[in-house]
């Protein structure tokens, strides 16, 4: 009866063991569930950044230089041998006339200037060489033929004007400025129109940039080096000068810009 009961009780211990342990060994070897829902979004969201970068990468290498990430548009312009090629410099010139074409011819020899101009510019240097600054009143003309001695027009009497702008009280150093201003190269303008002019001195057509050390020391013999930095500044000369017409009249003598 004892050795019965014993096997009875091995084969329960056994049916209890597989019993008890079976929803583990069900759970360890079980098909593990996959979330398509979640791989389907992620693809999606990979086929977006890779359709993006490929967009970005194109649009680079429309815009940049093969293998240097540069704006094409920015990259300096080379020589054939790679130097760099020189950009213009346009911070002492803005004057517009240096866009116009060729810089005009300096003139020298004033047996070619007109007959009437030669006489008024030899009228003017006796009058201001007498240090008698009234008698260039019968040279001034009125009217629409009236020298201008100032930008913007000019109310009252222009000799007194002239005096106001003398260092003196009698005008004798705008009398020396105008006799530097006319013994100087000057510059024929506008030939064949009705602005024509003759023009003095010359470096009033030309940019500062352009003068050569000879000339820039020329123009020294009338401005100061405070006149030329503000003519630098400015981007063309914007001391003193002096025009006539091909008629003989006295159209201006002025400064500023």
């Amino acid at each position: 009866m004892v050795r019965k009961y014993f096997k009875f009780s091995s084969i329960a211990v056994l049916l209890f063991s597989t019993t008890a342990f079976s929803p583990a060994l069900s759970s360890s070897v079980a098909t593990p569930t996959v979330n398509t829902e979640r791989l389907e979004q992620a693809e999606d969201n990979n086929e977006q950044e890779n359709g993006i970068t490929e967009e970005i990468q194109t649009s680079q290498n429309e815009t940049t230089d093969e293998g240097l990430g540069i704006p094409t548009d920015e990259l300096p312009e080379t020589q054939p041998d790679g130097s760099l090629k020189a950009q213009p410099d346009f911070s002492q010139s803005a004057d517009p006339k240096q866009a116009e074409g060729p810089l005009p011819e300096i003139q020298r020899d004033f047996t070619k200037l007109p007959e009437p101009v030669q006489r008024m510019r030899t009228l003017i240097l006796n009058a201001a060489r007498k240090g008698k600054i009234e008698e260039l009143r019968a040279l001034i003309g009125t009217g629409e033929t009236a020298t201008n001695f100032a930008l913007g027009g000019l109310e009252g009497d222009p000799i007194e004007h002239l005096k106001s702008l003398s260092g003196d009280e009698e005008g004798l150093e705008i009398l020396g400025i105008l006799i530097e201003i006319l013994e100087m190269g000057y510059v024929h303008l506008d030939a064949g129109t009705d602005e024509e002019m003759y023009v003095w001195p010359y470096f009033f057509s030309w940019p500062i940039k352009s003068l050569t050390p000879e000339q820039k020391v020329e123009m020294y013999t009338v401005l100061t080096a405070g006149d030329v930095e503000d003519s630098v500044n400015f981007g063309g000369y914007i001391f003193y000068r002096a025009g006539i017409k091909p008629d003989g009249s006295w159209n201006f003598f002025v400064s500023g810009d």
